[in-house]
């Protein structure tokens, strides 16, 4: 896969920030290969981050697009190890570039709702949290409707805890990025995205 720049003048991103909106998404469903080639590359990025998967794990591999049909550049492969009512860990695997959109994590169930660590283990990952926005941000978002723009930037070894509720999105660097997430039980479907035209299921195929 061809990797995108990820640093861009302050004056493009500008443009973009603050509740812009953008054209009509197209709603594409991906094709059979497209999800098989997600998953392998997933796989393997895991590998090359000393990750070992049993083969169960690896055709377990849940890939993304937000329903937005720009799977490279929005869009997440992940790996679910375990999720009960009190914990959750996984595994997040990201193309050159791609990015996770803006979202939080509601209170449920009598919850706060999802505390999660980030621990990145291969590539960058620039994350954005709520907070003073970051003078000259390394990553642009792509389309849609991004809000907060303070910039933690995670190198191997480095992690980041993000509190309930707390708005936030990433982006890998230019190599892709393998990212450990840690945290309490985790309802995915009932994550609020910034941007109302995002749909967080699973990817369906087309044949």
């Amino acid at each position: 896969m061809s990797s995108r720049p990820v640093r861009r003048p302050l004056a493009s991103h500008a443009a973009r920030m603050w509740h812009q909106r953008y054209e009509t998404y197209s709603r594409d469903m991906i094709t059979e290969r497209q999800q098989r080639d997600a998953r392998a590359y997933a796989a393997a990025q895991l590998e090359k981050a000393g990750i070992v998967l049993t083969h169960a794990e690896r055709d377990s591999i849940e890939v993304t697009d937000f329903g937005l049909s720009r799977l490279e550049e929005t869009g997440l492969q992940l790996l679910v190890y375990v999720n009960t009512s009190r914990c959750c860990a996984k595994e997040l695997v990201l193309y050159p570039g791609q990015t996770c959109p803006e979202h939080r994590h509601p209170p449920f169930e009598g919850t706060r709702g999802k505390e999660e660590t980030f621990r990145c283990r291969q590539g960058i990952v620039y994350l954005y949290v709520e907070g003073e926005p970051t003078a000259d941000p390394a990553a642009t978002p792509p389309p849609g409707r991004y809000t907060v723009f303070r910039e933690v930037v995670l190198r191997p070894g480095e992690q980041h805890t993000i509190p309930p509720g707390t708005l936030h999105w990433f982006q890998s660097g230019p190599e892709g990025a393998v990212v450990s997430e840690f945290s309490t039980a985790s309802r995915d479907e009932l994550d609020e995205f910034t941007d109302s035209e995002i749909r967080r299921t699973s990817l369906e195929v087309s044949r």
